[in-house]
């Protein structure tokens, strides 16, 4: 596990940002699914309410690695299919990465979902009473008063999604992408240590996550920032 010309350690690093890049990625799109989730959950049109109920059941019931199966396989279809029109022939693989990406971000977004309709509940009705009488529009409202409130309430939550996300990054493995467990695995079969390997993916993953939670700890210290807090 050194860094020399026969060292893995390169390669470990390399495969730890890989880890980090695709469980990132993730990570955003779950928040962007999970603010359209939380809207439309809070929208006064029942529809809308309906697809957003929908939506959590089902992602937070199939399995983390069905859906990624069903992201990776699905695609992978509907690429080979369009590539059969052009003459091309065989099984065309989605890339890894994307998909990967795509699908711990619709799941992550069920659970973000969550979070942020629970932030928003949180707010005090009383502020936004105000901002309506003070004759405020929307998405005024929205930007100084409902935003700024809910992420504060809204930080310790997606932190703990992040978490959920790096460690769900390690299942995207199964569909070829060369992340920190995949590495891992490739270095425990060519040199037959599987402990030495896995310990440091552990090692690794651990650090991730004490830097990512001093991260968040810190977002939070900074939003709490002036807010008194009942004894």
């Amino acid at each position: 596990m050194g860094f020399g010309p026969d060292g893995w350690g390169y390669s470990m690093l390399a495969a730890t940002g890989t880890t980090v890049a695709v469980a990132a990625c993730g990570f955003f799109v779950g928040a962007l699914l999970g603010c359209l989730g939380a809207a439309a959950s809070l929208s006064r049109l029942r529809v809308l309410r309906l697809v957003a109920d929908f939506y959590t059941t089902v992602l937070r019931g199939i399995p983390d690695l069905l859906i990624i199966y069903l992201f990776y396989f699905g695609s992978s279809s509907v690429i080979s299919t369009a590539s059969a029109l052009f003459g091309a022939e065989g099984f065309v693989g989605a890339p890894a990465f994307l998909t990967g990406a795509l699908a711990i971000g619709v799941v992550s977004g069920a659970y973000q979902m969550q979070v942020f309709r629970g932030a928003v509940l949180a707010l005090s009705k009383g502020e936004i009473e105000a901002g309506r009488a003070y004759g405020m529009p929307s998405l005024l409202l929205f930007r100084r008063i409902v935003l700024p409130q809910a992420a504060r309430f809204a930080i310790p939550g997606v932190g703990n999604v992040w978490q959920l996300v790096l460690k769900e990054s390690a299942l995207i493995s199964v569909i070829g992408l060369v992340e920190l467990m995949r590495q891992a695995q490739i270095g425990a079969g060519s040199t037959r240590q599987p402990f030495s390997f896995y310990l440091t993916a552990g090692a690794l993953y651990l650090l991730i996550t004490l830097l990512s939670g001093l991260g968040f700890r810190f977002a939070e210290k900074q939003a709490m920032r002036g807010v008194r807090r009942g004894v």
